[in-house]
């Protein structure tokens, strides 16, 4: 049942007050809550759980109780927003609830009752998994009398093993997700909690290979049958990250509540695998596959075995055994659920026949002095005590002899861009897997094979193609001469890998370990050459950073170097903020502006922010700087509305009209008039591009003689001018419940430090379209995202729409 935020937003002016504006959304599969201490006129904890898409609240006048005995009183008050849980700050004086809103405990809880049934009851039942709060609770309404609010409800702790005797809440008097305190948090002050050095990673991958190093440069660890796991920790909050970007936090709370407390308050990365254990403590895949189907019940596990930042410092760069050592220190002690990843020096082949003996899967060796570089480079190695691997399912086959279902799953691995049939798989299914695949391949159905070559088939079987999508993992006797597999079992999908990156493994081994009896296979997936654009070497050029239609890094470094001529003079010599896809647009990317490596034809320049702090930023003097940045797996480029030579001084307005989401394209492009007439009444010319993406971008060239604060101001007024003479359609309001059958201009990228994107910039988005430059009178030809990289090539081939954009710059009207 949705709930309903009318009271809410009734109650807020939203135009005084910070706070989200009421918008029923509904998260995800798991249920949030947060608790938050609210010095208003009366000093309380706001109690607040997640349920039909907004947040039910009660005032707690004391706060929750780890105390049996204690009886909290908690009075229902009206519900707010999901966001809501995000709020910290200050409410203005003389609006309602007026004060300082902090951040006290926040997680997930999950009911043990209806919920409905509860509300109405008056008695409602759950766990929590916060920072600070767990365990079993409940609300119980008081029974009202004659003319007694019904809102009124007991907050009580109810018997487990987190009970104390005492309230257990008064020694936390910061937030959990800034570390302030009230009166920091009144007084506007910076978060106190360590960030970590970096939100996001490639992950270290392991060789398979033949023969096992001997010697003591080599660490042996068991090989753990589960899904690889990077934990990023900070400020009290967990997230739980796959190998191929996928958040897998509210997947497993536990494990995000028990790092928590391991962490307490510290930030760090850890490198683990997240696993299910049996009785015997051996990792059991299908174990994990059932818990993801039921999170019940199951030995959930995430066993550590690398760290890679700690309060604040990259640790990537010690040796394997330093980071170890810190490792080992860290969890000592540590909760329930955490294990810390155990291992020999040397003894690998010794290592290996325990593996085998003990069921595993295999060990992983390790150079004890290899430093983490996020890449497949034989510093990591493993050796399988069993074939198996993860294999790319492009369909399935019914046979006669069932009406319904699936008989068994078509696998392929990818060779490049082309899926190779790799065999099939029917055993190792039980009618649950059976049920779940059917379930799963519902909606990927095509009619035609995804594989290069259609795989033979009998008369007797019916042949379903489905998008190659979902990942197996099969356990298999050995690949034959055909490259096919034989024996093949299924052991379960694996949700957490990329299906492009599925190729057949096949032992390699590394030249100082080769057996000198026989030489290692090579893999089917090859090795593309590099090649060299403008004195930039780019490695793996035939990597693809779009997909439908395949657009590879080679291409993108080959657009940016033909589009550098007109590019350079409007994006050159200026900051950079840039978004980077290291693996392509089908994975996470990244935003970036400070510099990374060394690279050609970038420079470096301090520049002190508002807080008072200085830090490198970038800009691009040549096109070997474009070029360098696309090398790093660079998409786009956005740039601030200053040269580095004149930074204080502006020269560049952009206006980015964004329309509500299924506008009309007439609308925006009536749109787009009105900017540039109010424009043309200010004696200011405009220019016209595409922005890639939902609207266009009107950008104004100036003389650099006004500072920021003029620049910024002078915009919003622009703005502000067409929002009141034609208020239906236009609105300079960034929140989008404001936006409701309107444009909003955004003048907000026309601060200092702000950023727009680049003209003639890809952008990372389905069909690589581009910011292209266009003519006034293209306006009604050309969409906002009508031009393709193929487009714009062609078109840098004629007239230059913007060929005297400089020539043209003016002095602002002040």
């Amino acid at each position: 049942m949705a709930g309903n935020l009318s009271e809410y937003n009734q109650k807020r002016n939203f135009d005084k007050t910070l706070e989200p504006e009421g918008e029923i959304a509904y998260a995800g599969e798991s249920l949030r809550f947060v608790v938050q201490h609210h010095l208003a006129r009366r000093d309380h904890y706001d109690f607040r759980l997640e349920w039909g898409g907004v947040l039910l609240s009660w005032a707690v006048p004391k706060g929750p109780s780890f105390n049996t005995h204690d009886k909290r009183l908690a009075v229902q008050v009206e519900n707010h927003p999901l966001d809501y849980r995000n709020f910290e700050g200050t409410i203005p004086k003389g609006e309602y609830g007026g004060g300082v809103v902090m951040l006290w405990d926040e997680g997930f809880w999950e009911p043990y009752v209806n919920v409905e049934d509860g509300l109405l009851k008056g008695e409602l039942k759950f766990v929590l998994k916060g920072t600070r709060l767990k365990g079993k609770w409940a609300l119980v309404r008081l029974k009202a009398k004659d003319n007694e609010s019904k809102d009124n409800w007991l907050l009580l702790k109810e018997k487990d093993e987190y009970v104390k005797t005492s309230d257990g809440i008064s020694e936390f008097t910061t937030s959990v997700r800034t570390g302030r305190t009230v009166e920091e948090i009144e007084k506007g002050e910076n978060e106190k909690l360590v960030k970590n050095p970096f939100q996001s990673l490639d992950v270290q991958l392991a060789k398979l290979v033949k023969e096992i190093p001997e010697g003591e440069d080599w660490l042996y660890e068991l090989k753990y049958d589960g899904y690889r796991i990077i934990a990023y920790v900070e400020g009290n909050t967990v997230r739980l990250m796959t190998r191929n970007g996928n958040d897998y936090t509210a997947r497993f709370q536990d494990i995000a509540s028990s790092l928590n407390e391991l962490a307490n308050g510290r930030a760090m990365v850890l490198d683990g695998e997240l696993v299910v254990t049996d009785t015997s403590g051996k990792t059991d895949f299908q174990a994990l596959q059932n818990y993801m189907r039921n999170p019940k019940g199951q030995n959930l596990t995430y066993i550590v075995f690398d760290l890679l930042a700690l309060d604040g410092e990259d640790l990537r760069k010690l040796r394997l055994t330093e980071r170890k050592e810190k490792l080992e220190v860290l969890m000592k002690a540590a909760p329930k659920r955490l294990y810390y990843g155990r291992y020999v020096i040397g003894m690998g082949k010794e290592s290996f026949a325990a593996a085998e003996e003990s069921g595993m899967e295999g060990i992983v060796g390790k150079k004890v002095d290899s430093i983490y570089s996020g890449t497949r480079n034989g510093d990591w190695i493993k050796i399988k005590c069993e074939k198996r691997q993860e294999f790319v399912i492009g369909g399935y086959i019914l046979t006669d002899k069932k009406t319904e279902g699936v008989s068994s799953i078509i696998l392929g691995v990818y060779e490049g861009e082309e899926l190779i049939y790799a065999g099939r798989a029917g055993t190792g299914m039980s009618e649950a897997d059976r049920r779940m695949l059917e379930g799963k391949f519902e909606s990927l159905k095509r009619q035609d094979s995804p594989f290069r070559r259609e795989p033979e088939t009998k008369s007797t079987e019916k042949v379903t193609w489905l998008e190659p999508v979902l990942v197996a993992e099969i356990k298999f006797a050995e690949w034959t001469k055909e490259n096919l597999l034989r024996q093949a079992s299924f052991k379960g999908l694996r949700m957490d890998k990329n299906p492009k990156e599925i190729r057949k493994e096949n032992a390699e081994d590394a030249f100082l370990y080769q057996s000198s009896s026989e030489t290692a296979e090579q893999p089917m997936e090859g090795n593309s050459k590099n090649i060299i654009i403008q004195e930039v070497k780019i490695s793996s050029p035939d990597k693809a950073m779009f997909d439908d239609p395949i657009i590879t890094k080679a291409d993108v470094a080959r657009y940016y170097e033909k589009v550098s001529a007109r590019m350079l003079p409007l994006a050159g010599q200026r900051v950079l903020s840039i978004v980077c896809c290291p693996k392509g647009i089908t994975q996470a990317c990244f935003f970036k502006k400070h510099p990374g490596p060394d690279s050609k034809g970038i420079a470096t320049i301090p520049i002190t922010n508002s807080d008072g702090e200085t830090e490198e930023y970038f800009y691009i003097e040549n096109v070997s700087g474009l070029i360098s940045q696309v090398q790093l797996g660079t998409l786009e480029f956005h740039i601030w509305g200053s040269r580095i030579d004149q930074l204080e001084k502006p020269d560049m307005m952009v206006f980015d009209l964004d329309p509500d989401v299924g506008m009309d394209l007439s609308q925006v492009r009536q749109g787009v008039r009105d900017m540039r007439n109010i424009l043309s009444d200010l004696s200011l010319n405009s220019y016209l591009k595409t922005s890639g993406g939902k609207g266009y971008h009107v950008a104004v060239p100036l003389k650099p003689f006004a500072a920021w604060d003029t620049f910024h101001d002078f915009s919003k007024r622009v703005v502000e001018v067409m929002e009141q003479k034609w208020p239906d359609r236009y609105t300079s309001n960034v929140r989008k419940a404001k936006r409701t059958d309107k444009i909003f201009i955004d003048w907000i990228r026309n601060g200092r430090g702000a950023t727009s994107v680049a003209p003639y910039s890809i952008r990372a988005r389905k069909g690589a379209k581009v910011s292209m430059p266009i003519a006034w009178e293209e306006l009604d030809t050309v969409a906002p995202d009508g031009i393709s990289m193929a487009d714009a090539l062609k078109r840098i081939e004629g007239e230059d729409p913007w060929k005297d954009f400089y020539q043209n710059n003016q002095m602002l009207k002040l």
